[in-house]
């Protein structure tokens, strides 16, 4: 699998958190962390963005904001 590096800041006390998450065995690395996280959090909120959309082109259809 292809991967793209990015540079991510974070809290000093999320950035702990995190890292103890791996030393305690919950992830292989602190890399795998974070994708596994973005992952969760992109699910879960993916039904929220699809309905967004759709209210906003509903009013779009209903009242034309162009």
């Amino acid at each position: 699998m292809t991967k793209t590096v990015i540079q991510a800041e974070l809290p000093p006390e999320l950035a702990t958190r995190a890292r103890s998450f791996v030393e305690d065995g919950w992830a292989s690395d602190f890399n795998e962390l974070l994708a596994e996280a973005l992952r969760r959090f992109l699910e879960s909120h993916s039904s929220q963005l699809t309905e967004s959309f759709v209210i906003n082109d509903l009013q779009w259809g209903l009242h034309g904001n162009d």
